[in-house]
């Protein structure tokens, strides 16, 4: 939706704001999910009906690109005032982990065209502040795609793990690896199911090689240059 010039308003426009839409859209999907979004379900919710809203916002789609964008409001840009950059980065991409996971339905909707402002602001943020710590192409959309990639699937597979029915899965998974240890020993020493794991932790970690992996590509580029400077 974020393409399509904004629609003109109705002469008589009914008394229901887009953000009250977005609102109660954001609060459907927490206790429900996406899968038991619809537009008439929204409009009752809302004390209306269906045709109002489509005044608003022409299709479910339209709802989820902006409740997506919403929720990405709470995700703190850090300032720019002279920290390190992979403290910057850290600060961005544990806050947006941390709006996912504070709104499970999210994770499995990103692979959506992300173009609301909100969601764009905080992506400029991270191309910025790689490009300002010399990360250059290709190696800058790659690093961003990487970082953005890692918080997505992080948070993804631990809403659906610790989930109810995802805990079950877990369980009988965990099962599965014990009956199995023979064929798959690492696996049931090892493995990502083979106990309660601590995911803040695992995260971190995480994050911390793949910004080590930048660090490692941008101090090569520089040995590089100044080898070059010295010919």
């Amino acid at each position: 939706m974020w393409l399509r010039p904004p629609a003109r308003a109705a002469r008589e426009a009914p008394p229901l704001s887009r953000d009250r839409i977005v609102a109660e859209a954001i609060a459907l999907l927490d206790e429900e999910g996406a899968d038991r979004l619809t537009m008439r379900r929204l409009a009752e919710r809302l004390g209306t009906g269906s045709t109002t809203l489509y005044w608003h916002v022409k299709t479910k789609n339209d709802v989820l690109d902006l409740a997506l964008d919403a929720i990405f409001a709470a995700v703190e840009i850090p300032r720019a005032d002279g920290q390190d950059w992979r403290a910057g980065i850290t600060a961005l991409i544990s806050g947006w982990r941390a709006v996912l996971l504070d709104h499970p339905w999210s994770a499995a909707l990103l692979g959506r065209p992300m173009l609301g402002p909100n969601v764009l602001a905080r992506s400029e943020f991270l191309y910025a502040t790689l490009l300002d710590a010399g990360v250059t192409e290709p190696h800058l959309t790659a690093a961003a795609y990487g970082l953005s990639n890692y918080v997505i699937g992080s948070a993804l597979m631990q809403a659906t793990w610790t989930a109810g029915e995802g805990q079950a899965t877990r369980a009988a998974a965990q099962e599965r690896f014990r009956a199995d240890r023979d064929r798959y020993p690492v696996l049931a020493a090892h493995g990502p199911l083979a106990s309660d794991s601590d995911w803040d932790t695992s995260f971190a970690l995480g994050l911390s090689w793949l910004l080590d992996g930048v660090h490692a590509t941008v101090e090569e580029a520089s040995s590089r240059g100044r080898g070059s400077s010295g010919k």
